[in-house]
């Protein structure tokens, strides 16, 4: 889709001006995943209660170039944004790199400033950390500017960390910390020289501060505030393959900080135990088998296992100096009696479910991305939602259960969000190999809380499904070749809904989320290719009616 300015204008609006349409109740699921066919580019297809519009796009320029960077979503390290003919009957394998703007921060602030100083700049605006490409391993984070015209869309608040000299890392995950009045970002890095924590200030130049050497470098991803101030870290770094399917290498965190005003002071860093119902002790990695009855058991409906938190690192002990989460997680630190944390099949985000007191947390298991995996149906090879339960935040142990179990249609969850009170947004990231394998292109997904998926009658409601863009079906059929660094097939990623509150009482999992109405919005980004973010909003009939909309 090319961008144009209607449509940045109506993004730019909010969505209960532009569409007077309240909570999403009943969604007409779009029948049918996208096919992923050879050299063939497809349109998303939305429910038709819902529409969408452009953000921002790969190809539209920052307003203030620099670092390597002048386009929103595409690095400036080539002159061509796509291949081009290099001889008659030839292709080009060379293309900019694309920096994959994942996770979406949306908040409403007042005076922030940017490059233009004579420019009012709103009030509303989208944050993003980028991703990839992973070559490069340097990225930055942007700012879209909602409200503003398209030569100030979109602003890069930062490239360099706050001492001026050391690059930005490739970022996955955001949130915003409203105690302190930062967003962190998370990198995926692979938890013992790469990955952590950073801080940013959201204004225009943002200062960017490491936290890794009080949360240490793991393949972090989903990261999210409760109540208590305590953050809860999903953490993805797939393991070796043994006997046809990925180790659980993975897993999740809560750091409890000892000022929730500076998180630079420290804190501790604890891990997630769930204790086996065959042995009665904490499941812990195992190098030898990703297929035990262990693994198997996390993954089958009904069973219901004891969790406790292990303290893996506390800075009044161990100091400030930067660790691996992961190998603490793995393999236990002595200073806390060597405890050991479980390991997941690929977790990448988490979120509470709104109305519960922080009581519920769902946190989605990406899983092998391959059809062959010796782990499916029955050991997490398709993925899943685990659910965790426990009496307040800060408890020290809880319940963990399977809310839903993956299968080749249903497969490779990534971002995840409270769509409603009940109702969880998830969308996958199959990713170009499970593309292939399963001939169909990313969905997203209503789950309902409210069901029993165990129940083969249950089924989610598909409301998205990814197309392919022109640029991305090309970057499909130059994956392999010599010195081609980008994805090809378009992802699903950063699926947000959020009314844009700072406020503590704004934290998501606070308030029930209202899409398109109360100031409540819904974003997701289409990654790869033209690398474009959307905003949902909802459809109307031609007569000017909201299409299929009530209170639920």
């Amino acid at each position: 889709m090319s961008l144009k300015l209607k449509p940045l204008i109506l993004c730019a609006s909010t969505a209960a001006a532009c569409f007077a349409g309240v909570a999403l109740a009943d969604v007409t699921p779009v029948p049918g995943a996208n096919p992923r066919l050879p050299g063939v580019s497809l349109p998303t297809i939305l429910s038709p209660e819902l529409a969408q519009l452009v953000c921002a796009q790969g190809s539209m320029p920052v307003e203030n170039p620099g670092n390597g960077v002048k386009y929103y979503g595409y690095r400036d390290d080539q002159p061509n944004l796509m291949p081009l003919p290099s001889a008659p009957g030839v292709l080009s394998n060379v293309e900019a790199s694309k920096t994959e703007p994942d996770k979406n921060t949306y908040l409403v602030l007042e005076r922030l400033t940017g490059p233009d100083s004579t420019y009012d700049y709103g009030q509303r605006f989208l944050f993003q950390g980028h991703e990839g490409p992973f070559a490069l391993g340097k990225g930055y984070i942007t700012r879209i500017n909602l409200d503003a015209n398209a030569a100030h869309r979109v602003t890069v608040i930062a490239t360099k960390e706050s001492d001026g000299v050391t690059d930005l890392p490739t970022f996955d995950g955001s949130t915003w910390y409203p105690w302190s009045g930062k967003l962190l970002f998370t990198a995926e890095g692979n938890g013992s020289t790469t990955g952590g924590v950073w801080q940013a200030t959201p204004g225009y130049p943002s200062e960017v501060v490491p936290l890794l050497g009080v949360m240490g470098r793991g393949g972090y991803e989903g990261i999210q505030a409760d109540s208590m101030g305590n953050l809860w870290i999903v953490e993805d770094i797939g393991g070796a393959t043994v006997g046809g399917a990925r180790l659980p290498n993975s897993f999740v965190y809560r750091f409890v900080p000892k000022s929730r005003y500076d998180l630079t002071k420290g804190g501790k860093l604890q891990v997630l135990q769930v204790i086996s119902n065959v042995t009665g002790q904490p499941i812990v990695f195992q190098s030898s088998s990703a297929l035990t009855q262990d693994i198997k058991d996390l993954h089958t409906y009904g069973n219901v296992f004891n969790t406790k938190w292990a303290t893996i690192h506390d800075t009044d002990v161990d100091g400030f100096t930067p660790f691996s989460a992961n190998a603490l997680a793995k393999n236990g630190n002595p200073n806390f009696g060597d405890a050991k944390g479980t390991p997941f099949k690929r977790p990448e985000n988490g979120v509470f479910r709104p109305g519960t007191h922080f009581r519920e947390f769902y946190f989605t298991e990406t899983g092998d991305t391959n059809a062959a995996t010796s782990a499916a149906p029955d050991h997490g090879g398709f993925g899943g939602i685990q659910k965790l339960t426990q009496a307040d935040p800060s408890s020290d142990g809880g319940k963990l259960t399977l809310f839903f179990k993956g299968d080749l249609e249903h497969a490779a969850f990534d971002n995840i969000v409270f769509w409603d009170r009940n109702r969880i947004a998830a969308v996958e990231d199959r990713g170009d190999s499970l593309h292939a394998d399963g001939k169909a292109l990313d969905s997203g997904w209503l789950i309902d809380t409210r069901k029993n998926y165990a129940d083969p009658g249950s089924r989610p409601v598909r409301f998205l499904a990814q197309g392919r863009d022109p640029s991305a079906t090309i970057d499909a059929s130059l994956l392999g070749s010599a010195g081609f660094i980008n994805d090809g097939d378009n992802e699903i990623t950063g699926i947000h809904v959020s009314d844009g509150d700072p406020s503590v009482g704004g934290i998501l999992g606070t308030k029930i989320p209202r899409p398109f109405r109360d100031g409540w919005r819904v974003f997701y980004t289409q990654q790869h290719g033209d690398n474009v973010t959307y905003e949902i909003i909802g459809a109307k009939n031609r007569d000017g009616r909201d299409r299929g909309w009530d209170d639920e």
